[in-house]
């Protein structure tokens, strides 16, 4: 079971009083500031590197409906070539989703620190897809109770990450209804994969009944 770090003296903004996704500037990235974050509906993102976190809520969430992932043929075919592992390789799998030359990368030095701060209490969790020994996708997130909040995923390999996402929604799908996989925003590429977008008072309500899920028994 996860190990709860000691209390945040750090309070949020309610999200729903935000007027855009960006909700807050500044705190920390201490485990409990983190996890105190996600279990009101924010995640921290940098603007830009060295610059205060920033706190986000999108008004439209993107989420991934556990039975709506869309899997085509080849891609099950593809996945036939690869192995996966489950908190094998964390620090392997941040590394190659925080790869400085990746379009948009956003994963400095004190989200790499915080986060692997937060797998060591057993919060953080990483899905590493392999082929003939070598790393070649993965993804990583925070798992609290039922929700399990994407952070980033990366391939070097086509479909690697693809089946790295069928494997996350398997070890979710244990049984228990409620939970939720949070991928933050709903990009075109996560949305031909079956992810939609809440309006962010639903999001809130689909993570309270998340919130009162067990983890998946992988986790616990």
């Amino acid at each position: 079971m996860p190990v709860d770090p000691p209390p945040t003296s750090w309070v949020f903004p309610d999200p729903t009083e935000a007027d855009d996704d960006l909700v807050a500037v500044g705190a920390d990235l201490e485990p409990a500031t983190v996890l105190a974050a996600y279990r009101v509906g924010l995640f921290p993102m940098p603007m830009e590197r060295a610059q205060p976190m920033a706190w986000w809520s999108p008004a439209r969430r993107g989420v991934l409906p556990l039975d709506g992932l869309r899997v085509t043929r080849s891609t099950r075919q593809s996945a036939k070539r690869f192995s996966v592992t489950v908190d094998e390789a964390f620090d392997e799998v941040l590394a190659g989703c925080a790869d400085p030359s990746r379009d948009g990368a956003w994963i400095d030095e004190q989200v790499t620190s915080a986060y692997r701060r937060l797998h060591g209490l057993g919060w953080v969790h990483s899905v590493e897809v392999w082929q003939d020994g070598v790393l070649e996708g993965g993804l990583y997130g925070v798992a609290v109770a039922g929700l399990f909040a994407g952070e980033s995923m990366f391939h070097r390999r086509r479909d690697a990450s693809k089946v790295a996402l069928m494997a996350l929604v398997d070890v979710l799908s244990d049984g228990t209804d409620g939970r939720l996989l949070d991928v933050q925003w709903a990009t075109p590429h996560l949305m031909s994969l079956g992810a939609v977008e809440l309006e962010r008072n639903d999001y809130l309500a689909a993570l309270r009944r998340a919130l009162a899920v067990p983890l998946p028994r992988r986790w616990q």
